[in-house]
């Protein structure tokens, strides 16, 4: 039976220990700041960019991996006869899933599949891809049972401020100050079926008490988690602050294993600092 190779976009954020225990294949996407073309977590840091923006008010831009890139990367892990399965960053938000298709159809023995997710909610995909291939599936299987979960896949976060979204065109100028002046604290989600993110419950107040409702919130939200695995996901966070959410998550529920990682800086460009989020599966 032929080995199956597990790869993944960065954006999954599974961190360093994580992608050495599942042995994951991690590809970077573009970071575009300021002239100069940057690998994601490779050669630029989300503390650079936030730097940038502080010092001098600009902000990167994003760019997908193309198809030849892929060519070549999956080239290199199919050589010996492998299969791959590369789990993506959702079609809906960027386009490196389709340029993977293409890429992988050009090179053979390799499955494609869009995570309809970012961040840890694509992470936990990895994670099941994982114990998928233990268990001795093949890669088109692991694919397929992927391709089921993806709706299981539950990501949300906590923005602290809008200033980052405001700069980057994605929300109005007026929207980020109303936020600011009423301590509003947006609730991002992400749409599990199309990968499309929207703005769900508005929270009031300092990120101490906002946290800990938020975390309740979402661990009430379901009848049927499932306990393996949670994510803690933040942009770059005072540690006291993951500490309570963790302790909150206790409180409220059992996990085998809580992971906390930091988002890439695909992500954190988008939303800025402080961001933190829950990321888990259910059943």
């Amino acid at each position: 039976m032929s080995t199956v190779i597990l790869s993944a976009d960065s954006t999954c954020d599974l961190g360093r220990k994580l992608q050495q225990r599942y042995q994951v294949n991690f590809y970077p996407l573009h970071i575009l700041l300021e002239g100069r073309d940057y690998l994601d977590n490779v050669n630029i840091s989300t503390e650079e960019i936030y730097q940038a923006f502080y010092d001098r008010k600009v902000l990167p831009k994003t760019a997908a991996i193309n198809v030849e890139e892929y060519r070549q990367y999956f080239e290199k892990l199919t050589a010996d006869g492998s299969q791959v399965v590369h789990i993506n960053l959702g079609s809906a938000i960027s386009s490196s899933y389709q340029n993977c298709v293409l890429a992988a159809k050009e090179t053979g023995n390799v499955e494609v599949v869009d995570s309809c997710n970012l961040s840890t909610g694509t992470g936990l995909l990895v994670l099941e891809a994982g114990r998928l291939r233990e268990q001795g599936l093949n890669a088109s299987e692991i694919a397929a049972r992927l391709r089921e979960d993806t709706a299981k896949c539950h990501a949300s976060f906590i923005l602290d401020t809008l200033t980052f979204m405001h700069a980057g065109g994605r929300c109005s100028a007026v929207t980020a100050l109303g936020a600011g002046i009423l301590n509003l604290k947006p609730c991002i989600e992400v749409d599990n079926r199309s990968g499309a993110m929207h703005v769900g419950k508005k929270y009031r107040g300092g990120l101490e008490h906002v946290l800990v409702k938020y975390t309740k919130d979402q661990l009430t939200r379901y009848p049927n988690i499932d306990t393996r695995h949670i994510f803690i996901t933040h942009s770059g966070i005072d540690q006291g602050l993951i500490d309570l959410v963790k302790e909150t998550i206790g409180q409220v529920m059992d996990f085998d294993e809580i992971h906390i990682t930091k988002a890439s800086c695909t992500i954190s460009s988008h939303c800025g600092p402080n961001t933190l989020g829950v990321l888990f599966m259910t059943l």
